[in-house]
């Protein structure tokens, strides 16, 4: 009751501080729903917070899964950017995705190269196997259109991993199933 109390009277600056060590100290993706619920206020109001914590600087990303607090590693990661080109259906896009972070690599983002907007980029964070099919679950329930539904199938994901070998071998993997543009 006394969270609840608390709650009730978050404004502004306070509430964004909530939601700022909310998003710190979890280890997963948060929705801007749980924000909401969290905070008594709308998923607009969240929106527009997020909004300002990001302009001052807080490493945030939305992701399909929800918003992520971007702690910096203890170690860093190899990152590589791979073109590709596939029918933008759920299923090969699920075949994708599961194929890289089988591989041990991350998928940072989809970016594609729009004609009117230049490049386009959308936070995907998928580190394991159970976000792929989370993803691929929320896309066909959502049934929202990929990006790369806008480019005949051509997008680039940024994917990182521990070594350079690794994304090697997701290279080789993502050519061997035809997937590399």
């Amino acid at each position: 009751m006394a969270e609840k109390q608390f709650q009730d009277k978050m404004k502004g600056n306070e509430r964004r501080n909530f939601i700022l060590r909310l998003l710190q100290s979890s280890a997963e993706a948060v929705t801007g729903g749980e924000l909401a619920d969290k905070t008594n206020v709308s998923r607009q109001i969240i929106v527009q917070d997020i909004s300002i914590l990001k302009a001052h600087n807080h490493p945030i990303i939305a992701t399909s899964q929800g918003y992520i607090f971007m702690h910096e590693e203890g170690h860093s990661r190899t990152e590589r950017v791979f073109a590709c080109r596939h029918e933008s259906s759920p299923d090969v896009t699920e075949d994708e995705l599961a194929l890289i972070v089988e591989h041990g690599g991350s998928i940072v983002n989809v970016v594609i190269e729009h004609q009117l907007y230049g490049d386009l980029t959308a936070a995907l964070q998928l580190h394991t196997l159970q976000d792929v099919q989370k993803f691929i679950s929320r896309l066909k329930a959502t049934k929202a259109p990929l990006l790369s539904q806008l480019t005949d199938g051509v997008h680039l994901h940024t994917v990182t991993a521990d070594s350079e070998e690794q994304l090697d071998e997701i290279e080789q993997a993502l050519q061997a199933k035809g997937f590399l543009l």
